[in-house]
């Protein structure tokens, strides 16, 4: 069987869990490939944007350690991503601010046809609507399938920005009611996406492969921290997908890594004390 190469492009943040005094290495696209890696995907590569601060400096040691190679990133001068966050008593993370000075907002990633080249060898390429991509979809589309986490932002434009160009979309949908589930499903329909995958926090995720319909319950477990659960369910997806192109095992598998995650702080663990 052949290697199973995914890369994740985009952002990196620190999440900065303001009850602990700690923050903890995340970001959509960063949670994404530790997850992919940690799924059995053989080759995880990321590119984003690193900051010069020392969030930046255990973001990088960490994917070390995890074994995501990052040389095709940019360093910019400045500070990283670090949305600030809170626990409610049943372990859901709610984000209350962070600067907005930071590198991860100042600052795009442009794509080269350097990178091209390296990013045509990976079977799928992830990245999401925290990311700041869209204008670099229409290039990546021609050399790679894109898998994209529209998280809760899917305004019509946003849709129209970015479905022409991806394979995979990726929805938050715990706040929509049944009507506007399918609603969003209906609007989906006119984009010619392979997969469609909807979240919907402890009910059912919702997936449609090629028009077919299938429904994952979530796996029961004890719930420490929602953080990154929704990541780990993407990567947990791609990873078994990509493996074995078997929808209903692909979907056990994430629900199962999702749930995985729930039970520890953080998108995957690391913390490190803020200053």
């Amino acid at each position: 069987m052949s290697t199973l190469k995914i890369i994740a492009i985009g952002d990196n943040v620190v999440d900065c869990y303001l009850d602990q005094g700690k923050y903890y290495p995340g970001g959509n696209c960063v949670n994404v490939a530790v997850n992919c890696k940690r799924s059995g995907a053989e080759d995880v590569s990321y590119i984003g944007i690193f900051a010069t601060d020392d969030k930046a400096d255990h973001l990088k040691s960490v994917l070390e350690m995890e074994g995501i190679p990052f040389q095709r990133s940019r360093v910019a001068e400045g500070i990283s991503g670090q949305p600030r966050v809170n626990l409610t008593e049943d372990g859901d993370r709610v984000f209350v601010g962070g600067p907005k000075n930071t590198v991860q907002h100042i600052l795009k990633l442009k794509l080269t046809s350097e990178d091209y080249e390296y990013i045509k060898e990976f079977d799928v390429a992830h990245t999401s609507c925290y990311s700041s991509m869209e204008e670099e979809l229409s290039g990546l589309a021609q050399h790679v399938n894109v898998s994209y986490d529209f998280s809760d932002k899917y305004t019509a434009g946003q849709l129209e920005k970015v479905c022409p160009y991806i394979k995979h979309g990726f929805f938050s949908g715990a706040h929509l009611s049944d009507d506007e589930l399918e609603n969003l499903v209906a609007n989906l329909g006119k984009y010619n996406l392979e997969t469609i995958g909807i979240t919907r926090g402890s009910k059912p995720a919702i997936f449609l492969h090629l028009g077919k319909r299938y429904s994952q319950e979530v796996f029961e477990t004890e719930i420490v921290d929602t953080m990154g659960a929704g990541d780990s369910f993407i990567a947990g997806f791609l990873t078994a997908f990509y493996k074995q192109k078997d929808m209903k095992e692909a979907l056990v598998f994430a629900a199962e890594r999702a749930s995985i995650t729930c039970g520890f702080y953080g998108g995957f663990g690391y913390p490190k004390d803020l200053e």
